[in-house]
């Protein structure tokens, strides 16, 4: 079992102040993601890219993300939705595993071959940019709050940083090269870190616990003496 680390008591004002933050950047990314799913689904149907359909979906995982911390921080105490939050992640994270994994299996059994995708290329090639700075945003709030579910939406932007890299370089390598397999490979990649995500998330791995009686100063992170799990 995942031991949890008691989290300095943060002043009402100040919690107040990191939920308003965390629904703004849970805004943010919903609005991004759902153009980036419409933009990335529609390039892989077009192009038969089995990885592009799964960045997409990923994509759409990450809006109904996004749309899971509003719901938390519509509470007048968000803590007490913290679990639900987390569980519900896990189920989106274990949906998009399952579903790339077989479609990447099917592509490699039968060798399908798909055409290169300028417009996938130059789209994962900007999430690479705008991904990271989000995620370090919402990570941070995360931490500060010692709230899991934030930082697991951070967790899943900095995801999607990843698969932009591991989704670019399959589309760069099909295009230019001609190795079709590469696609495939790239959503296998997709697949497995997102079953990763989603066990961690089930398991409730993560975050300090807010409302805990540690004393100590919290450092820049929102983390205090005593707090060394994934999340500090």
């Amino acid at each position: 079992m995942t031991a949890v680390h008691a989290h300095p008591v943060l002043p009402e004002a100040e919690r107040a102040r990191l939920g308003r933050r965390a629904r703004v950047l849970a805004g943010a990314s919903l609005t991004y993601n759902a153009a980036e799913a419409v933009v990335a689904i529609a390039a892989g149907l077009a192009a038969g890219s089995v990885a592009l359909i799964g960045f997409g979906l990923d994509s759409v995982i990450e809006v109904s993300s996004a749309g899971i911390i509003l719901w938390q921080f519509a509470h007048r105490l968000p803590e007490s939705r913290e679990r639900q939050a987390q569980r519900l992640m896990a189920v989106a994270f274990g949906l998009l595993a399952a579903y790339v994994a077989v479609e990447s299996v099917r592509a490699l059994v039968v060798g399908a071959e798909p055409d290169a995708s300028p417009v996938g290329i130059a789209l994962t090639l900007a999430s690479l940019v705008v991904m990271p700075f989000l995620s370090r945003a919402q990570r941070r709030t995360g931490r500060a709050l010692g709230s899991a579910a934030v930082t697991a939406d951070g967790t899943q932007t900095a995801l999607c940083a990843w698969l932009s890299a591991a989704v670019a370089l399959g589309l760069v390598l099909n295009a230019t090269l001609g190795w079709s397999w590469a696609d495939p490979a790239a959503g296998l990649v997709i697949a497995g870190i997102a079953a990763r995500e989603a066990v961690q998330a089930w398991r409730g791995e993560g975050c300090c616990a807010p409302g805990g009686h540690a004393t100590a100063e919290p450092d820049a992170d929102g983390c205090g003496a005593g707090c060394a799990d994934g999340c500090c």
